[in-house]
């Protein structure tokens, strides 16, 4: 074998070797600062504290409420009578009257946020829009008692004609019908459409409508730009833009500030308990009064309550801590994976 042959065999092994050395996966370490490590140390606990302590929460009112839940039983979520001493009690009529406040609320407080986030996102000029911000901020920001103040004195005598006219109108729907009330009678007293259901349904849900429309305003700016343009280069007017690129890209935020504001009305305690007219009868008639909630129960009873009865509203409390939090978990889960959730 001649001399080239050798040289040219021996550079074709270096050239393979080294070829072979660079496709071999390369092994990357990094030393992690100080400030990593305490910033990622402070990240995880804080994480754990939160979960440490919605634990707790759980623990205390589980263990608070253990007796009353063993003395009533399964019967616990059936009894619409709260008398814990004489041992007839249970959360039936509170619990839908829970459900039926926030239902309402979320009826009327996602379209008023839905139209508020996408003013904001879309058409306001973008000194209005700094303002607008500000302002539904604050809103959510008011206390709620303000807001109960607000329903009790001023809400309540305003919405008696539109309750009025729905039961007279409407009222061949079950849920819009009001017993006591003669729409053919000229005397007929609208005094039996105050402190309802709808009322109270009517103030939370201008306590949601905050939540929500910034949730829904922050994620509809979010939405990408090359595909609000492709819409407009396909002739899409501004609206069908709206409708065919922002909602659904925003559809987890829609859904997650439906959820986040509909958790937020299931347990609101003082403005609830101002307006309504506490009973503890099953009320499906959302116009006539009366109606209740297991967080006004546990404000009403909880300053004259005797041990057991303190054991049964913690016991009411627990099931009210269960509701939110699935509710909350059902919203996380929705926005994970949901389009807008996904890179967040």
């Amino acid at each position: 074998m001649s001399q080239p042959t050798l040289v040219r065999e021996d550079e074709e092994r270096k050239v393979e070797a080294a070829v072979g050395t660079e496709d071999r996966p390369r092994s990357l370490t990094s030393k992690r600062s100080l400030s990593d490590g305490l910033f990622r140390f402070g990240a995880h606990g804080g994480g754990v504290i939160v979960l440490a302590i919605m634990t707790l929460v759980g623990l205390f009112l589980a263990i608070r409420g253990a007796q009353a839940i063993v003395s009533a039983g399964p019967s616990f979520l059936t009894t619409q009578a709260w008398e814990p001493n004489s041992g007839n009690f249970g959360i039936a009529a509170v619990l839908f009257g829970t459900v039926t406040i926030g239902l309402i609320a979320i009826c009327v407080a996602v379209p008023l946020a839905m139209g508020t986030a996408t003013y904001i996102s879309e058409y306001a000029p973008q000194g209005l829009k700094r303002l607008l911000i500000g302002i539904i901020d604050l809103m959510a920001a008011i206390p709620s008692v303000v807001y109960g103040l607000w329903g009790m004195f001023w809400l309540e005598g305003a919405i008696l004609p539109v309750a009025q006219w729905i039961s007279t109108y409407l009222g061949w729907i079950p849920i819009f019908a009001v017993s006591k009330f003669n729409p053919d009678d000229p005397l007929a007293t609208p005094t039996v459409f105050t402190a309802s259901a709808f009322l109270a349904g009517l103030v939370v849900s201008m306590m949601v409508a905050p939540i929500a429309a910034s949730i829904m305003r922050e994620v509809f700016s979010q939405a990408p730009m090359g595909e609000r343009e492709g819409a407009y280069a396909l002739g899409a007017s501004k609206w069908g833009m709206i409708r065919s690129v922002v909602y659904p890209f925003g559809l987890g935020g829609i859904i997650g500030g439906t959820m986040l504001g509909l958790g937020r009305a299931l347990g609101e305690t003082i403005a609830v308990y101002l307006v309504i007219s506490p009973i503890f009868v099953i009320n499906w008639q959302v116009l006539s009064t009366g109606t209740n909630s297991i967080s006004a129960l546990i404000a009403l009873r909880n300053g004259e309550a005797s041990p057991f009865e303190i054991s049964a509203l913690m016991a009411a409390g627990l099931v009210m801590f269960l509701i939110t939090m699935l509710v909350n978990f059902v919203a996380g889960f929705i926005i994970s994976r949901s389009r807008s959730g996904a890179s967040s």
